[in-house]
């Protein structure tokens, strides 16, 4: 399978007017294309293939005067402006057909998109040098963070400019079968929530680490601050930046939140089962800030592929299924029950069942996995009483987990 890794580049001031070059010419040949098809469309003519469109766009293109600045950057970097150009089509395209979900019609960029990306084929023969550097033909070796090492050689380079002003290097590499792990035992079923992150069918709990909701006071002062600034200006970019980077710093924090966990539930089991939420229809309503918060999309596709890279099994069950009506113990459906009932006795057997552990063994039956209610309170005797809700109490640190003590490597 395809993986991408992203390493922290660090250019000069001579290279990032190099780099913000590459990205406006890129910009530029793209533009152009979508300019031509448009155009076709409009009046009727066929659809300009993509060779006609490099040899008008590019090629003849760089002769004349008010485009001959196309040749200070890589050829391979507006041929690859030209294939995201038909990668937007066919996404279009196949959207249309059902094929894929709905997305918009390819638009125009700008050169105030906040995020600017070139990508750097084979054929441009970059490199990494003997010192580590990363050299881009016509942009010089960039000092790269290496935080890790590439499982293969790369066949491509993208290098990304995000809202914040960082720039990375993001790789595409193959990964073989000897990254497939040992059969392990356990295998888990997981139920995502927002008063816990994750509920494990063994009985484990992690809490939900809440990265926007710690960061809204800062966030809220930075955001007050931009508004300030008179459009236009220096210092209301300046501002701007600020607000991307306290943004950024909440997005990282849950990613790695993120890959650490479903990393850690991935080595540990053989099998791993979720439910598939509706995230959507959950972000129209009034908890649509604490489920963005939660990021489950994320850490959901997180755990496929890593399943499918480390030889582990990944079993999506339905949203419809009754995992919090039915009894983990004796499989008796009592119905629905409201979101305050945290814990109930079954009718039939008498077992006190965590709602929450219950409806994570029941994830994992339903997906056909051999787990058991480990760590879950099962058991015939009274149902405790309820905390109070309502309370004010600390936030939980986002690297702790409660009644587990797992510890996120």
């Amino acid at each position: 399978m395809q993986l991408r890794y992203s390493f922290r580049l660090y250019p000069n001031t001579a290279q990032r007017t190099a780099l913000a070059r590459a990205f406006g010419c890129a910009r530029v040949v793209y533009n152009d294309a979508l300019r031509a098809r448009e155009t076709a469309r409009s009046q009727g003519l066929p659809f300009p293939k993509t060779g006609d469109l490099s040899k008008a766009l590019i090629t003849e293109a760089k002769k004349r005067p008010e485009r001959a600045w196309l040749g200070e950057v890589s050829a391979v970097v507006l041929q690859q402006s030209l294939r995201d150009l038909d990668a937007a089509y066919r996404n279009f395209f196949d959207a249309l057909k059902g094929k894929r979900p709905r997305v918009g019609a390819p638009r125009y960029k700008s050169r105030k998109d906040t995020r600017q990306a070139v990508r750097f084929t084979a054929n441009a023969r970059w490199s990494i040098t003997a010192g580590g550097k990363l050299r881009l033909p016509k942009i010089g070796d960039l000092k790269v963070k290496w935080s890790r090492t590439l499982p293969s050689t790369p066949s491509t380079v993208s290098v990304v400019k995000d809202s914040a002003g960082r720039y990375f290097a993001s790789f595409v590499v193959e990964t073989g079968t000897s990254e497939v792990l040992p059969k392990a035992t356990p295998e888990l079923g997981i139920d995502l929530g927002l008063g816990h992150f994750a509920v494990l069918s063994d009985g484990r709990k992690v809490d939900s680490p809440r990265f926007l909701r710690r960061a809204e006071k800062r966030l809220k002062k930075a955001q007050r601050a931009l508004s300030r600034k008179e459009r236009g200006s220096q210092n209301r970019d300046k501002a701007r930046i600020r607000v991307a980077r306290a943004h950024v710093r909440v997005a990282d924090a849950r990613r790695e939140f993120h890959h650490r966990l479903s990393t850690k539930l991935i080595v540990e089991n053989q099998a791993v089962a979720v439910e598939d939420l509706a995230v959507k229809g959950l972000a129209r309503t009034r908890l649509a800030k604490s489920v963005h918060d939660a990021g489950w999309s994320a850490f959901v596709t997180m755990l496929e592929y890593k399943a499918a890279r480390y030889g582990r099994t990944f079993v999506k069950i339905g949203r419809f299924e009754p995992t919090s009506q039915v009894c983990s113990r004796c499989g008796v459906k009592d119905g629905p029950k409201p979101l305050h009932v945290r814990e109930w006795i079954c009718g039939a057997c008498g077992a006190v069942l965590d709602r929450d552990i219950n409806a994570a063994v029941n994830v994992a039956t339903a997906a056909g996995l051999a787990v058991t209610a480990r760590g879950a309170q099962v058991g015939r005797g009274p149902v405790p009483a309820q905390r109070g809700e309502a309370g004010t109490r600390p936030e939980p640190h986002p690297t702790t987990v409660r009644q587990t003590g797992i510890a996120l490597l």
